[in-house]
């Protein structure tokens, strides 16, 4: 299995690990930060490492989904007839979800206001301790697995939470605070005022929440997930189409 990411001085790493019926462990990192990301070259990578795992050991390569890595998957299966290759699951929700938010305006449009609103709320200590009188102590903010399972649970947060969002809003703590002076403290208050927003993000929800669960389920790693993965995003698909009345267009 091989596992991209970049590390906190921006260096591009390739870790690779191996899965067996006794676990996964970890068998070797790359650093990638110089080397060309063509198909060839990563297709060179992931051969070295099945040469040095032993090909007779090997029945399924796991990578990513990125262009560059599923042409080296299929250069791989076309020299090595007994291998397969398969894109992570973890990583195709992932793109769906990051779909979702660049290629459906709605989703793109209330997810950059609700980012607006937490950024401006959690960038001030006496703004959080005011939420949170409002909200019992909640928080706007759910981290995911992530950055865009983090949007939609963050929205997630915001619609739980929009009555007491109002009624801080229309409060006269908030109407006497210097928030209310402020272009960010404005713009807040019109979104969180406006229904059309919270109808929104009710929409957005409603597409994101069944992949979300999925996602969920296979980053747990608690079980393999290829025994459930069909099943579980034929799940989805069919709530997504029950969330909107089997409405094509919407």
């Amino acid at each position: 299995m091989s596992d991209g990411w970049t590390d906190k001085k921006k260096r591009s790493i390739c870790n690779f690990l191996v899965n067996s019926p006794k676990g996964t462990i970890f068998l070797t990192s790359s650093d990638t930060s110089n080397v060309s990301k063509t198909a060839v070259k990563v297709f060179e990578m992931i051969d070295d490492i099945v040469e040095q795992v032993g090909k007779e050991n090997i029945v399924q390569i796991v990578t990513d989904n990125a262009v560059n890595y599923k042409a080296a998957g299929d250069m791989l299966m076309e020299k090595r007839k007994k291998l397969f290759w398969t894109p992570c699951a973890t990583h195709c929700i992932y793109l769906m979800l990051e779909d979702l938010e660049k290629k459906i305006k709605v989703h793109e449009l209330t997810i950059m206001k609700g980012g607006k609103i937490t950024i401006f709320i959690y960038s001030r200590t006496l703004l959080i301790t005011m939420l949170k009188h409002f909200t019992k102590g909640k928080d706007l903010i759910r981290p995911a697995v992530t950055r865009f399972a983090t949007a939609y649970l963050t929205l997630g947060c915001l619609f739980d939470n929009r009555n007491a969002l109002r009624t801080m809003v229309a409060s006269k703590q908030w109407k006497g605070s210097r928030f209310t002076k402020l272009e960010g403290g404005k713009y807040a208050e019109r979104v969180i005022m406006d229904n059309r927003f919270w109808s929104n993000v009710n929409t957005c929800l409603k597409a994101a929440y069944p992949l979300i669960k999925v996602l969920r389920m296979v980053d747990l790693d608690e079980k393999p997930t290829m025994g459930f993965i069909y099943s579980e995003m034929e799940k989805a698909k069919q709530k997504i189409k029950t969330n909107f009345k089997d409405d094509r267009k919407r």
